[in-house]
Order: C-alpha cells, then structure tokens, then sequence
C-alpha cells in the first residue's frame, strides 16, 4: 500500500529562496553533536500507541466487522492496519483509560452475540456492545506486530478477578485456558506489559497516594504468567502531570513491587480544561503557547526523575508516560464526549518536540504512549466510514522510525528564541542518534512560524532525509484533500567541512548523515 507520494514540497533551500523578499534573513544556529557521549538506548516502546474504548478510536477506526462494506481482515480494517504496520507500532495501550475503570473482561469474551451491552459512563455514555473484547485485542496485536499493554481496572475489579484475566491470556492449561480454547484461542498470548490500574488520583479511584501505593502492593500479587516464561512488565499507575509527590510516596511504599511508574500529561493551548482552544483555526499566540506548554514536558519528566532517583538510585524502575499528547476542545458538530480533533502542522511540532524530550531521558524514560491511535485526540489517522487520511503527527512518526532502537547522542544547540504572547522557546530544537543500521541521523525543528534557520554543525558529510512543513498554522489535511500535508524530499551539503542545513520556518527536518 503506498501511502504517500514523496517530493510534493520542494527541499528547504528551494522553500527558502522562494520566500518573500521581505522575509527575515535566516537566523543563525549551531549544533554541536557529542558522540563521544552515547546516552542509553532510544526504546522502540517510546514511539507506543494508546487505543481506548472512547468515541471512534476502536469501532470504524480499528474494528469493523468480518460483515462491513469496509475492507477487512476478520474484522479490522485494512487501510488503518497497513499505515499503523508501516510505522512499525511497538506497543499498544488497550483498553483504557478510563475506560479500563469500569471494564469487565468477561463481558468481551465468548460468542458477541452473546455478549453484554454496558454504558460507557466516561465517554458520552453511549451503548459498548463488547464486540472488541480480549481475543480482538490481543489477536489485532499479533497481526499488527506489536507488544501487548493491558490496562487492568483496579478501580472496581477484584484482585482475583483481574489474576484471572492474566492467566485466561497466558496459561497454556487448567480451566480458564480451556475456557480460551474454548473460544477460538488455542494457543497462549503474550502479555509483555500489565498496568495494574489507571489514574488512580482520578477516575480509577480519586485515590490518596498512599492508599494508591497499598492497592497497587496488593492487587500486582495476583498479576502473574506462566513459570518459566518472561515475567510480565508490572506498571503501576502514577502521577497526574506536575504532582510529584504522587511518585515520591508511589516510589517509598511500592517500588519493590513495580517495574514501571506512569505519569500522564497532556498540552492544552490556553492551560484550561474548561476551554482548551480550537484544532484548528487558531492564533499565532496560541501557537506559541502550545509549543511552550508541550516543552514543560521536559521539566515534569526531570522533577519526577528526581522522586524516583531518590528511591531508585540504581534505575531499576523505568518511567512510562503513558498518556501525552495535544487536547483542544472537540470538533463542532462531533459527538460529545467522543473527543474527536483535526491535526495539523502545530501538532507534528508538538510530536517531534516531545519525542525529543523522551531521547533525551532514555535512562529512565522506557515507554511512552500518545493519546490516541485513531480519531481521539492527537490521533495517527482520522476515519470517515471507509475513508482513511494520516495526520501530520503520523508523518512525524513515520520520521521518526529510525531512532526507534538507536543510541542517542548529546546535541547543544546555540540560537535565538522564538518569543510571542509572553511564551518563549528555543527557536531550533535538535536530537540525534547513531542507528541500527550505524547512521548518524538527525531531527531539527523549527518552532518559528515565520523566520527560516540556518543551521551549522560540527558534522562533516552530507545528508538525506525528509521535511514536513505547509504554508499556514493550521494546515491539515481533510478527507477531501488527503494529501495536504506529507513529508518532502530534503538534502543538504557540507559548507566549509561543516554540514549546514536550512530549516524553514515551521518545519519538522529528519535526515540521515552520510
């Protein structure tokens, strides 16, 4: 399946020369890469989806039906299945969220005919006829390839019954195996990540931390696979965004019985969740406000570092920010509560910023799951029954995919700020990394929507890569016109011995140093 056509932007010395004579010379910056100094391995589990049962992420974005219209594979959809496989999704988050508060697994098992419809309480209280339960999850991560993340609900569940869940995936006999073959499964799932519970402060329970700490302690005993098979990741369900002393006392009371620690944040443009700003069609002051307010991510990951070092010296216990992404108010015209947003040019800004953030903190940051998959939030794809389109924050990811795996590298960078509304911001922000394949590659982006950088390096060579940039704030693309947006073609030479790149105002640069 071709999912784009590459060289539809011209490369961004061409953008640049093609610009107004009235722009604003180039600015001037430097990157200053240290290879001397690798950092731990980038894990492939930064660049994890989050699939929850909220508004169209799974029914028509995922899940179809064996009898849909659609094109499908026992149900799910082909064209999302392709564009996630081209990606190469290490990991899914599913069920929840919220959702996973209130979730039964024994109500997404067995013949759907037969099973129950709930109330999705949390997200628009609409009917969830459970026709994607367990067996569609689990048998959707292998034909994905991707790693297993299932969020159980410590917030209304018993500890045995979610023991149970565990060993209907994983137990290759006894009775809750035989129930699975039963229904359709013979042979046992892998479960490589269990989170046992969900923002715990909040919907999973407006729980105090410590007496988070106590439930965690004791509903992780009864989360066990097989003897003789790989211990499942146990993930305790962490803090909401700045309160660290949620980590403190989640690390002092249980961090002997943890593997990883969540934390979950999401960028608002205006800060307020009562009226967060619109997808589209905004302000070059908001603009600069989401940018700023996705670069607090770096300070929450560094202060919540700091609670776990205290406890954790030795690194043990790895970080999982397992909700991040953009939130503004839904669409007009969507159903409430189904959260659905546009996607456009600022959210790609905000994905590489982040992915950035978290190359940067490879020593404790392990996993990271962007808020969502598909049609909720700053999602990877948008569906309209059988139309499919990629966001610019998909390209980005698409980027992105060398650095999954790779040995990131200490990158200074010397410029100006981009300053507006009061919110300021590195004009140009850089990762790099040695990859799999032993190549040297880069991400550059530039947050000023008006003013090109050039930017010079302590790098011979010359590079190959790709470019994501539109003419306006806001451009996306719609299903109408599904290509608006779609990374170019970009190289750049060596001047002087020194690999110098120009970077066009709002753009997102990935290249390979040769």
């Amino acid at each position: 399946m071709k999912l784009w056509k590459q060289g539809l932007l011209p490369a961004a010395a061409t953008l640049m020369a093609a610009a107004p004579a009235f722009a604003q010379a180039p600015a001037s910056v430097t990157v200053t890469v240290d290879t001397a100094k690798p950092g731990a391995k980038i894990e492939p589990a930064i660049y994890g989806q989050f699939a929850e049962h909220l508004g169209r992420g799974i029914y028509e974005g995922v899940w179809v039906g064996t009898d849909s219209p659609i094109p499908n594979t026992n149900g799910y959809r082909n064209d999302v299945l392709a564009a996630l496989r081209h990606i190469k999704v290490p990991v899914v988050r599913w069920p929840g969220g919220c959702f996973a508060d209130e979730y039964d697994w024994r109500d997404g098992i067995g013949p759907r005919e037969t099973r129950p419809v709930r109330i999705n309480r949390h997200w628009g209280g609409v009917t969830e006829d459970n026709a994607f339960g367990t067996h569609e999850f689990m048998n959707y991560s292998e034909l994905l390839g991707t790693d297993a993340y299932v969020a159980g609900n410590m917030g209304s569940m018993e500890p045995r019954s979610m023991g149970q869940w565990v060993e209907y995936m994983t137990a290759e006999k006894g009775t809750l195996a035989e129930e699975r073959k039963k229904n359709g499964r013979e042979k046992p799932w892998t479960v490589k990540y269990f989170g046992v519970g969900n923002e715990t402060w909040g919907c999973g329970g407006s729980m105090r931390p410590e007496y988070s700490a106590d439930l965690h302690r004791r509903y992780q005993e009864f989360v066990n696979g097989p003897s003789g098979k790989p211990r499942i990741v146990k993930v305790a369900s962490g803090a909401n965004a700045s309160d660290y002393n949620f980590t403190d006392v989640m690390m002092r009371e249980a961090r002997d019985k943890m593997n990883a620690l969540s934390v979950h944040y999401y960028t608002l443009p205006t800060g307020k969740w009562d009226k967060k700003g619109a997808a589209t069609g905004f302000s070059e002051d908001e603009w600069a406000s989401t940018l700023s307010r996705a670069l607090f991510m770096d300070e929450l990951i560094v202060k919540h570092i700091a609670m776990m070092d205290k406890h954790d010296p030795e690194k043990k216990i790895a970080l999982y920010v397992d909700e991040w992404g953009t939130w503004y108010d839904q669409e007009s015209g969507s159903t409430p509560g189904f959260l659905y947003q546009q996607n456009s040019l600022r959210d790609a800004e905000v994905a590489a910023l982040t992915l950035n953030i978290f190359h940067r903190h490879t020593d404790r940051v392990k996993m990271a799951n962007i808020a969502q998959m598909v049609n909720v939030l700053q999602a990877m794809i948008l569906t309209d029954k059988g139309r499919m389109v990629l966001t610019p924050t998909y390209h980005v990811f698409d980027m992105y995919v060398p650095f999954q795996g790779a040995t990131p590298y200490a990158a200074e960078v010397t410029g100006p700020t981009y300053e507006k509304a009061g919110f300021k911001v590195p004009m140009v922000d850089v990762s790099a990394a040695r990859g799999t394949d032993g190549k040297l590659y880069l991400s550059l982006t530039n947050t000023d929507p008006s003013r090109a950088a050039r930017v010079t390096t302590n790098l011979g060579g010359n590079a190959r890569g790709r470019i994501l940039t539109g003419p306006a704030l806001d451009t996306h693309n719609t299903f109408d016109k599904p290509n608006t947006i779609q990374p170019a073609a970009y190289s750049a030479r060596s001047s002087g011995g020194k690999l110098t790149l120009d970077v066009p105002a709002k753009s997102v640069v990935v290249v390979a140093v040769e």
